[in-house]
């Protein structure tokens, strides 16, 4: 059986979602406790990674298993031995050809700010602070430019092989609400760190510090701007993944 895991992570103290050698991951520590749930060792594919820090509201995964419990039961069962800040959501039963990597179609994120001169301990976890105002007018106007299939060299870290740096945007919003700000952008798949860059491009865009010719410029050229930042992990989240 093929069991389909809806998957909601606090990043902080993760060194990422992928397995790594001397690390905590979140797939570590599930795959952990599926094997005390079943005795089984198995093998969870992921949708993606998610890198050290960022957090999950639906991260998607799946595994096979021999185990004779129902897939719908499998959530509450595991979360009866996962940490707090790792719940699953939801378990179903899904084909056996179901690939939670290569099967999504589309992936949503949310990068999240908020506007203070001063350290706030309920929102630090989760969100980036930025100093002073921003012009929000002129953030939505430039976000219009990543619509689409673009080449997004520019906006992203080297470190991982892919075969092309082309990606396609369905959608990005930004939304203020008080001195909180939301930054969601859906496509079709991110290179590393792409949504940080894209973030920090529009942070600048709303203090004034670039322009959206220097986000056009590099769009075609591929060419990053010198002042072009990663913004930190805690204020990204992945919000869901749709098959």
């Amino acid at each position: 059986m093929r069991v389909k895991l809806l998957i909601s992570y606090d990043g902080t103290e993760y060194h990422g979602w992928q397995s790594q050698n001397n690390e905590t991951s979140v797939q570590e520590t599930v795959i952990c406790a599926i094997k005390i749930i079943t005795g089984e060792d198995v093998t969870l594919v992921g949708s993606g990674r998610t890198d050290a820090g960022v957090h999950a509201e639906g991260q998607v995964a799946s595994f096979e298993t021999s185990a004779n419990i129902p897939a719908k039961n499998f959530a509450r069962a595991l979360n009866t031995v996962l940490p707090p800040d790792i719940k699953v959501l939801e378990s179903q039963s899904v084909d056996s050809n179901f690939n939670a990597r290569r099967d999504a179609k589309k992936k949503t994120y949310r990068y999240s700010v908020y506007l203070s001169s001063i350290d706030m301990p309920l929102k630090e976890r989760y969100a980036h602070k930025v100093y002073g105002e921003l012009d929000v007018e002129k953030m939505i106007s430039a976000s219009k430019l990543f619509i689409g299939e673009h080449d997004f060299k520019a906006f992203s870290s080297t470190g991982s092989q892919v075969k092309t740096t082309v990606r396609t945007i369905y959608d990005l919003s930004i939304e203020k609400r008080g001195i909180d700000l939301f930054i969601t952008v859906s496509g079709s798949g991110f290179l590393y760190n792409m949504v940080r860059i894209i973030a920090g491009a529009l942070i600048k865009i709303g203090k004034g510090s670039i322009t959206e010719k220097d986000i056009k410029n590099m769009l075609e050229s591929g060419n990053k701007i010198d002042n072009l930042t990663t913004l930190p992990a805690n204020g990204l989240s992945l919000i869901s993944v749709e098959y």
